[in-house]
């Protein structure tokens, strides 16, 4: 594909695989917007990107706010005059006890690490009808195969995420819109550094170039889900554990980051004390709510 004069917007650009991409895609003459919430991360990638392609740019909001996640689409087909490839890639983890785990907590993984991508899509859908051609990828993660310890609400908003494209596959046929589904694996990005709590995985990270070298994979060859990398054994057997043999799978889960007696007895301390009060919320859980917004 020449990529030479496409407009390519890219979420969760500021860091990780989502700058490694915005940069990639700019040296091949795309037209980059860059989108996530770190504002002068977002101007240093677009001073990158613009030594390639003059027109980049970049919209720094909250991409968990659906007026945001709207604009995002609406502004660059205002500036730009079309949309050629979408890229949802912003997300925010999350590794935390579920007894710790709030209405609140789920509430932003939804919004950020689900239906940004709604958002964005459907807004997308309507400038790619009208032009004829569009491409919108969705990266997930592996966690939404093959749920990690701890991390319960992020698998469920990236399953989410892996049945809404799923769906558009069969949806937008005829329309000569490509929807594609990138799945990463365990990938070397600031986003370990995020987490609630420590995450027990300690096995290898890849760069984000491999994901990028995926991105344009699925373009240009319209493939419809890709997992990376593609020929992991670590991934694989998971998977194929995961559903031959899920009681294995669960106790090398259990092996690998167990669940310390005293979690749950404190927990159900925190329940019991809780439902005396009649109170609600999480099992014993934190009083503190979800705060902040997507990712990068």
């Amino acid at each position: 594909m020449d990529y030479r004069g496409k407009v390519v917007v890219i979420t969760g650009a500021s860091s990780g695989i989502g700058r490694d991409a915005a940069v990639a895609f700019a040296k091949r003459g795309a037209i980059v917007v860059g989108v996530a919430r770190r504002e002068s991360l977002l101007q240093e990638l677009a001073g990158e990107c613009r030594r390639h392609a003059p027109d980049a740019s970049y919209l720094a909001g909250d991409l968990g706010e659906r007026g945001f996640a709207e604009r995002v689409v609406h502004e660059t087909v205002a500036r730009h005059g079309r949309l050629d490839v979408l890229i949802n890639n912003a997300g925010l983890p999350m590794h935390k006890q579920i007894y710790d785990v709030t209405p609140e907590d789920m509430d932003l993984q939804m919004r950020v690490n689900f239906m940004a991508c709604v958002w964005t899509t459907l807004a997308a859908i309507p400038y790619m009808l009208r032009q004829g051609e569009g491409y919108v990828i969705n990266v997930s993660s592996m966690a939404a195969k093959v749920a990690p310890p701890r991390e319960t609400p992020y698998t469920a908003a990236k399953a989410a995420m892996d049945g809404f494209t799923a769906g558009l596959w069969s949806d937008l046929a005829g329309s000569n819109i490509h929807v594609s589904l990138v799945v990463p694996g365990p990938i070397d990005t600031e986003i370990w550094g995020k987490d609630d709590s420590p995450s027990a995985y300690s096995g290898p990270k890849y760069p984000p170039k491999i994901v990028t070298d995926a991105l344009f994979e699925v373009i240009e060859k319209k493939v419809h889900e890709r997992v990376v990398p593609r020929f992991s054994a670590q991934l694989v057997s998971a998977h194929l554990l995961r559903f031959f043999a899920p009681s294995v799978l669960l106790r090398g889960m259990a092996w690998m980051e167990p669940v310390a007696p005293d979690v749950v007895a404190k927990a159900r301390a925190r329940a019991a004390a809780s439902t005396g009060r009649g109170g609600g919320g999480a099992a014993g859980g934190s009083a503190s709510g979800g705060t902040g917004g997507g990712a990068g």
